[in-house]
Formats: C-alpha cells, sequence, structure tokens
C-alpha cells in the first residue's frame, strides 16, 4: 500500500515538475533567446515579469498624469461622466501647471445659465450609476433611470454641413464618434455606440473605412460613411471604385454624409486589417473574400493631384446629393495651399475637412508612423484655419477636429482654434469599457471593442452600455456650455483665438489671437453673400 501511496505522489507531486522544468530547459537552448540561453530558468521569469509590465505600470506605478496614450486621471475621469454622469473632482487638479500648455480665458463677468442660448426643451430619458455602498469588499451601485437635459445648441447655432447639397446635414450637437471600422471593432461596439448618440441626439457615428453595415444601420444614428483608399464596401470585383455602390448607400435616410480619408493621424501608410476578422459579416460590408487579411493603400490609387480630388469630390457631390468631405493630416501649410489654389479655381470645395492630429489612432498601427509623421492636432488646427482664411474660403466648408480630444476643455481649446464639430475615437471606446490594455491588434480585446470573436464579443452589453455612451456626450456637452459661460460666451460656437491663452515653459502667457492673428485674406475667394 505504501508503495502505491509513494507512486502516486512521485506521478502527481513531482513529475509534472520534473517534465515542466525539463521542458523549458530544452526550450531554453534554442538559438532565438540568449537570455534564456545563459540563464535557463532565470531568463523566462525575466520574460514574465517583461510581459506583465504594462499591467502593472497602468495600475501601479505610472503617476496619475504620466500615462500615454491618456493619463490615469483623464481615464478616470471619462469612465465617471460615462458611468455615473458627474466629472466631479476632490481637492484640485492634477495637472502639471509648470509646463508649457493651452488654458482657456476666463472672463471677469461670466454668463449664467439662464443667458445662454442652449436648446434643452425636449427632456431626455437617461440612466446613470449611483454608488450606494463605497466599501472595498462591499461596493454597492443601482442603475437608475432619470430625466436628463440635452445640452443642444439653439437652432440659430445649429451647424449645417453642405448648405449647397440636396440634402445638407444639420447639427445640433459638436461631439461625435470618430472613425472605427467594422472589423476592427465588433458589432456589440457599434450598437451601443450607435444607440447611445442616437439616444442623446445631435450627435453621430463614423463608419470608419470598413464599409456600411447592416448594424450600423440598426442603430438609427445618423451615419458619416467613409470611404478609403481600399474602397472597402464601395468596390467593384476588380476592387475599382463603384459608383452604382456609392449611390446605393446615398440612398439611405440614415447615412447623412460621405468623408473620403485621405489621411488618418496613426495611419497614414494604410490600414490593416488581419483574416482572422474578417468574418462573413465583415466580408459582406466590405465586398472582400472572409478571412482574407486587407491592406488598404496610403492613398487613392487614380488620384494624383489636387485636381483630380476635387473633381471626384465634386462627382460624388452631384451622384448622391449629400455633403462630401475629406480626412487629412496637416504637414504643413505649404503642402496645403496648392489644394486651395485649385480649390478656388475649379469652385469646387468638400463640404467639410476633417484634420485628424498625428496622436489619433483607435486601434492598430505603425509606430514610427504614430510617433513620428504629420502634425498634433492644435497645430494642424491652426494651420489649415489660416490656410482657408488666407485664401478667402473659411465659410466654404466645416471643420471637424479629431485627436485625443476626450474631455470638454480639450474640445473647447480646439473649437477656439478652428474646428466647427469635434470627433473622438478612443473617447467613445473608454465610455464603452476599454482599458487601455493595448489588445487592439490582436483580435482578443478583453473589453469586447475591437474585436469580432464572438467569445469576446460577449463582454461588451450593448443593452447596458448604450447609456453610458449617452451620459458621455451628453456630460462633454454640459461642459462645453460651462466652460463656454465660464469665458463670457452665450455658446460654445462663439469660442475663438481670443479665448485661448498659452503659457511657455518660463511662465510667459500669451492669447492665441496674438500669438497667432487670424490672416488677412490674400484673394477673394466666395463669401456666402454671394452664394445666396
Amino acid at each position: 500500500m505504501q508503495s502505491i501511496l509513494l507512486i502516486i505522489v512521485l506521478v502527481v507531486v513531482v513529475l509534472p515538475p520534473l517534465v515542466f522544468f525539463g521542458y523549458m530547459y530544452a526550450l531554453s537552448k534554442q538559438p532565438k533567446h540568449s537570455i534564456i540561453r545563459s540563464h535557463p530558468f532565470l531568463g523566462w521569469v525575466r520574460y514574465l515579469l517583461e510581459k506583465l509590465g504594462p499591467e502593472f505600470r497602468q495600475y501601479w506605478f505610472d503617476n496619475d498624469t504620466d500615462g500615454r496614450p491618456f493619463s490615469r486621471a483623464d481615464f478616470v475621469g471619462l469612465v465617471y461622466a460615462a458611468k455615473y454622469r458627474t466629472d466631479l473632482i476632490s481637492f484640485g487638479g492634477r495637472r502639471d501647471y509648470e509646463k508649457p500648455g493651452f488654458y482657456l480665458s476666463n472672463a471677469m463677468f461670466p454668463k449664467l445659465t439662464s443667458e445662454l442660448r442652449v436648446d434643452n426643451e425636449q427632456v431626455l430619458v437617461g440612466k446613470k450609476y449611483v454608488i450606494t455602498d463605497e466599501g472595498l469588499f462591499t461596493r454597492q451601485e443601482k442603475f437608475i433611470e432619470e430625466k436628463v437635459k440635452p445640452w443642444l445648441l439653439a437652432d440659430q447655432d445649429a451647424i449645417v454641413v453642405g448648405e449647397r447639397r440636396e440634402h445638407p446635414w444639420r447639427l445640433k450637437g459638436m461631439f461625435g464618434a470618430s472613425a472605427t471600422s467594422y472589423g476592427a471593432v465588433g458589432e456589440n461596439y457599434i450598437l451601443s455606440t450607435g444607440s447611445g448618440a442616437k439616444m442623446a441626439g445631435g450627435s453621430w457615428i463614423n463608419t470608419g473605412e470598413g464599409g456600411v453595415a447592416e448594424v450600423h444601420l440598426a442603430t438609427g444614428a445618423d451615419i458619416v460613411a467613409q470611404i478609403g483608399p481600399g474602397m472597402f464596401g464601395y468596390r467593384d470585383d476588380e476592387g475599382r471604385f463603384s459608383i452604382e455602390e456609392y449611390k446605393r448607400k446615398a440612398s439611405q435616410p440614415a447615412i447623412k454624409a460621405f468623408e473620403l480619408k485621405f489621411h488618418q493621424g496613426a495611419k497614414i501608410r494604410g490600414g490593416h486589417l488581419e483574416g482572422s476578422k474578417v468574418t462573413e459579416k465583415v466580408a459582406a460590408a466590405r465586398l472582400v473574400p472572409v478571412g482574407k487579411t486587407v491592406n488598404s493603400p496610403n492613398r487613392f490609387a487614380f488620384l494624383t493631384k489636387p485636381e483630380e480630388a476635387l473633381r471626384f469630390v465634386g462627382t460624388l457631390q452631384e451622384a448622391g446629393g449629400k455633403p462630401v468631405g475629406i480626412k487629412i493630416v496637416v504637414g504643413d501649410a505649404k503642402r496645403l495651399e496648392p489644394l486651395f489654389a485649385k480649390m478656388t479655381e475649379l469652385d469646387i470645395y468638400p463640404d467639410f475637412i476633417t484634420v485628424d492630429g498625428s496622436e489619433g489612432g483607435s486601434g492598430a498601427t505603425f509606430k514610427a508612423m504614430a510617433d513620428g509623421m504629420g502634425l498634433p492636432l492644435y497645430p494642424a488646427l491652426l494651420i489649415l484655419d489660416d490656410v482657408a482664411r488666407k485664401f478667402g474660403v473659411r465659410d466654404r466648408f466645416k471643420i471637424f477636429a479629431s485627436g485625443k480630444l476626450i474631455t470638454p476643455d480639450k474640445v473647447a481649446i480646439a473649437l477656439a482654434l478652428g474646428a466647427d464639430a469635434v470627433n473622438s475615437a478612443r473617447g467613445f471606446m473608454m465610455a464603452n469599457g476599454c482599458i487601455m490594455a493595448m489588445q487592439c491588434h490582436t483580435g482578443k480585446c478583453p473589453t469586447g471593442i475591437t474585436t469580432t470573436d464572438a467569445k469576446y464579443q460577449e463582454a461588451l452589453a450593448p443593452e447596458e452600455k448604450q447609456w453610458r455612451v449617452m451620459n458621455y456626450i451628453l456630460q462633454l456637452r454640459e461642459g462645453l456650455f460651462s466652460l463656454a459661460a465660464a469665458c463670457g460666451l452665450e455658446s460654445p460656437r462663439d469660442f475663438a483665438r481670443e479665448h485661448v491663452v498659452y503659457t511657455n515653459e518660463s511662465g510667459q502667457s500669451v492669447r492665441v489671437a496674438d500669438l497667432f492673428p487670424y490672416p488677412e485674406p490674400e484673394q477673394p475667394g466666395h463669401s456666402e453673400a454671394a452664394l445666396l
């Protein structure tokens, strides 16, 4: 009996560790790991710690304001806005005020809420969480329903995109979801984001270059349909642009505008989608084979110069009767000027220009592109606005800004520097539960956002997350109106360069309007009066 017990102990307790360590030792003799070859067991411990490093840094070691691409303070603030519909903090801000940066300039006599130009007439039904017990192991929350204000723009301040089109797009909100392609993100994310935008009103979702899927239309939200250089969803069997597919999508009432993606902040090289994410539904939306890895080039093959690009814009405007815009990354003013010169020559203008900062990037991208290519958003906005004013055509299109704009103060500064409206991708991802796990490119997103895997998508419950998206939009819009009031303005539509101050590393402060004065038109352009 004792011998049998001894054999069992050897088999169960001793043998597995011996086999495990023997296997690890055998692996250590492979030539690809220098550290493990010289230190067979400590080397594996090193790789384990390296693997766990990002998680330890995010939760334990990073300062609350040091994390990248978003700090812990920004992340937690957004979660509270989405979950609890509040942005209250205790004991002051965590910004490093000794570093150079942009600040909003408050008025000596701010506006009262009653003095704001805001549409809060239609009260909405919303839901949020309320903490009932803050205990470490006994934390309890309840999900409550309540009436909420929409914080929409007044009718006279509504943003009209494509005034000259047969079907212009009228916006009473200034904040929407940026381009995230079906395939790069899953159905549940699109459903919750679109439904939340629909419930908030005055907002929108951008399809990204992956084409329009049934789930986009099912949300009932306003849709900006993006067309990328790969022309996914707008191509024929040979991969060429199909005007018939374009017209078919333009006939959809939910699609309010089209956006030609010339550049994207973190992906100037072109988009990429692993074949493992190309399911039957994704393939149907993109008009590509199931399971095939797809890449989009960094340029429309048939558009090689400004005239060709603008004539293509004009063709789409005429064929669909809806606004058509372009998405760009700004390199410098000189590279923009030939495009604007050709606009005035041909009298063809995009209905909107989305300027994407180089800091953008909601999913997988190339490090060299993300870190070194193109200008960040704020200087890019100033350049685009200046060039348009110099050519006398700033009134011919709207500007949408995109690039890490997830809080009301950053959005307000973007509006003051030239934007008419703002897109956010990662803000909406975090409102949906993103924890910045950095697994966007793997298809194994733990929160069910950047995945088309049915198992992983189960983590995201659209029926709950849609309320968080709605809360996030409403809280941001309310914050915008509060900041406008503090600056002495009646509406966020009134933000301008004189309402922003830049403080340098020496503590010297100067108004952006003085640092970057509005340029005088160097050529007449086309005024609104001449168009009416």
